[in-house]
């Protein structure tokens, strides 16, 4: 970590507090007019030219002030900034926004997004969770054919998974009702990613030796559960109020910004490394990440789960000047009470 004095915070937080409200080069006079330290625009340039030497600050032209480097960002993040508390107010509003857990969670999670970019004005991004991390709470086999077999797959917390199977043999409804109640009574409550191996393990048991019906369920049941994705899916809204920010009126930034969100799995492989690497807040700032077309953007995200298990990860991704102070609160508490809303479902 860098060692500053008090007066080098003093002026690099002033700059980066500008030049998040301004988006432009901040110069030694515009410091020393807002009166935030009793000292000469002379020595605050001095300090800002030291702050430089230490990469913290860059110089964009001979004749301008500075802007914060990532790395410069980086230390006011861990050291300097204080975020501010949400005011009640705010919180109701998010409340209110997420509270009424639709039946389709899907339409919870979109929401969420939604209301992030709207909040924050940069884009809201939410990663669906991998189904593997969650609990088996039912199962139902329907026919579609003669051989044809929907599976739908329900977690506790209420995700839904579908996918289709070939059988090798006619199969009628009210068999596959039975292999319903058969597999739902046998897995209740047992986490997606153990099932596979309780299934291997009943197959070897007297019971599907001796019990035709009983190990036909359990082969279906296994066919299902080699078909359930490990692909997360993700929800992002608000990439048109990125381009409000004058840092992407120019066109060739445009276009790498709008190249970025449209190839969404590099999103999501951006957001499974955050997920893993903490419980609480995230921030990736610029080349900080190595999605070329992202070295221009910051990532602010928190996990979400049922419990203490984290599901997927939810965020906001905007320009390095974001108003961090601001934003983080927001991405931490909308986190928190998603987490409380899908958790309700997993208790039940």
């Amino acid at each position: 970590m860098t060692k500053l004095t008090q007066r080098d915070q003093s002026v690099l937080e002033a700059v980066i507090t500008d030049y998040i409200e301004t988006g432009e080069p901040v110069g030694s006079r515009t410091i020393s007019k807002r009166g935030v330290m009793n000292v000469s625009p002379a020595t605050i340039r001095n300090v800002m030219a030291d702050l430089e030497e230490m990469g913290l600050l860059l110089q964009p032209h001979t004749s301008a002030g500075r802007v914060p480097t990532v790395k410069g960002l980086r230390l006011y993040l861990d050291s300097i900034m204080q975020s501010r508390q949400l005011a009640r107010g705010e919180k109701e509003r998010i409340r209110d926004i997420l509270q009424n857990r639709p039946q389709d969670i899907r339409e919870l999670l979109q929401r969420t997004s939604r209301m992030l970019s709207q909040y924050c004005r940069q884009a809201g991004v939410v990663l669906w969770p991998r189904f593997t991390v969650m609990r088996f709470k039912h199962i139902e086999f329907i026919r579609l054919g003669s051989n044809h077999v929907m599976v739908v797959l329900i977690s506790k917390a209420g995700f839904v998974h579908q996918t289709h199977i070939e059988w090798p043999e006619e199969i009628t409804q009210a068999e596959l009702d039975k292999f319903s109640r058969y597999i739902n009574e046998l897995l209740q409550n047992v986490p997606i990613s153990s099932v596979k191996e309780r299934i291997l393990e009943e197959m070897r048991g007297e019971k599907a030796l001796f019990d035709t019906l009983f190990s036909r369920a359990l082969e279906m049941a296994k066919r299902a559960i080699q078909n359930t994705i490990e692909d997360s899916d993700i929800y992002i809204e608000g990439q048109s109020n990125l381009l409000d920010n004058p840092e992407f009126a120019d066109v060739e930034r445009m276009r790498r910004l709008l190249h970025a969100f449209e190839d969404k799995s590099r999103i999501i492989r951006l957001l499974d490394v955050t997920m893993k690497a903490s419980s609480g807040i995230q921030i990736i700032l610029g080349t900080e990440n190595d999605l070329n077309e992202l070295q221009e953007m910051s990532l602010i995200s928190s996990p979400y789960g049922a419990g203490e298990t984290p599901l997927g990860i939810l965020g906001v991704i905007g320009p390095l000047r974001m108003d961090y102070s601001r934003i983080i609160p927001v991405v931490e508490f909308t986190a928190k009470f998603l987490s409380q809303v899908i958790g309700v479902s997993d208790e039940e």
